[in-house]
């Protein structure tokens, strides 16, 4: 929509709506589409990230213009979008702070490789379940990287667990100087740990 794609970083805005929207549309899961923190980018955006030199795998960040220093890591799943939209998992725009049609700021992403995470169940109902380290393993296979602060959403016996990111470490323990407090947990051993829930 507004392209700016230069050297190394892929760099747009885009107007965006929850999965679940596309779900109806295109009759898919939307549970499978929320269960993870992955988006759906235009075909546009794939022509546009092939003629940079980016890394893989490919890491996001996303930003609402209103709330700059709200930012999220994610990954995409597909470009199929409609140009000019994103589709994302709707805790995402929790997180953000956007509603249907707000408009959100993306770049590509280098992020260090995940090896420790502390997550913090928003309620006790989530550590009550049978096995939930086992329930969340399964879930997080589903996810791309997660950043200091966010609340993930994941879903479990047709009930929904809103999980808090407390810490993270990259593979050598330090973030450099001014890079984000995101790990990518794709292909990583990353060990976790729970806080105790928020409630």
């Amino acid at each position: 929509m507004f392209g700016m794609g230069m050297g190394s970083e892929f760099s747009d805005m885009y107007r965006c709506h929850s999965v679940s929207l596309l779900a109806a549309e295109q009759q898919r899961d939307a549970d499978r589409l929320e269960a993870t923190d992955k988006i759906i980018l235009p075909p546009s955006a794939l022509e546009k990230i092939a003629h940079l030199e980016v890394s893989y795998p490919l890491i996001f960040e996303l930003t609402n213009p209103h709330y700059q220093e709200l930012r999220l890591h994610c990954g995409v799943l597909e470009f199929i979008a409609q140009e000019g939209m994103i589709y994302l998992p709707y805790w995402i725009m929790e997180n953000l702070h956007l509603q249907e049609g707000d408009m959100l700021h993306l770049r590509s992403a280098t992020i260090l490789k995940g090896s420790y995470v502390k997550l913090q169940p928003q309620t006790s109902d989530f550590i009550k379940i049978s096995n939930p380290k086992a329930v969340l393993e399964a879930t997080l296979r589903n996810f791309s990287a997660l950043t200091k602060g966010e609340v993930i959403r994941i879903f479990y016996n047709q009930k929904q667990y809103d999980i808090g990111v407390v810490e993270v470490k990259p593979e050598g323990g330090r973030f450099p100087p001014r890079r984000p407090q995101a790990v990518c947990i794709i292909e990583a051993d990353v060990q976790g740990d729970f806080a105790p829930p928020a409630d």
